[in-house]
């Protein structure tokens, strides 16, 4: 949601930048599985209850904003700072989900590529494949929201806000979640 809602508010760019913040930390998660860092996996899910809090109220912080938002009367050019802070809300936000370790962990072995035995290429070659294909995922996802942009202009504070309803959503079952 907040990727579309980025791609329809400030452009194509800001929409995949925030695809590749969740990509990169997608690949993050799988290089712990997929290169078998227990101890780390370990340390995620045992600070799993302050990482959901953080997460959660982060969520709740970003779905209210969302919800209160005003449309932009046209696309802001996202150079700079703006796909930066894009980029770096989407890949933190992704990274406080520490269950997506367990997640990779779990596809990895029920496809039998769990156990790489110290084969760094293999495992390498299956980091780069999650986060290849999670960024082909984000760009088609920006791509064909902006094809429609224009479309939805007028239906802008309708998405934002449906957008800051559904995040503002998860961040409370994040909360709750933790607790």
């Amino acid at each position: 949601m907040l990727c579309i809602r980025r791609t329809l508010t400030e452009g194509r760019a800001s929409g995949l930048v925030s695809g590749l913040g969740a990509a990169s930390a997608d690949a993050i998660y799988g290089c712990i599985a997929g290169f078998g860092l227990t101890f780390i996996s370990n340390a995620l899910v045992t600070q799993q209850h302050w990482l959901r809090l953080i997460g959660g109220a982060f969520l709740c912080y970003l779905g209210v904003k969302t919800l209160l938002a005003a449309p932009a009367d046209q696309a802001v050019e996202a150079e700079g700072q703006g796909l930066i802070g894009s980029y770096a809300s989407t890949f933190f936000l992704t990274l406080t989900n520490p269950m997506t370790v367990l997640s990779f962990a779990a596809i990895f072995a029920g496809l039998g590529l769990a156990d790489t035995s110290g084969d760094y290429a293999s495992a390498g070659m299956l980091v780069l494949g999650v986060f290849t294909g999670s960024a082909l995922w984000w760009l088609m996802l920006s791509g064909g929201v902006s094809l429609f942009r224009e479309r939805f202009s007028a239906g802008v504070q309708w998405v934002n806000r449906f957008s800051g309803i559904i995040i503002t959503g998860f961040g409370i079952l994040a909360l709750v979640s933790a607790l």
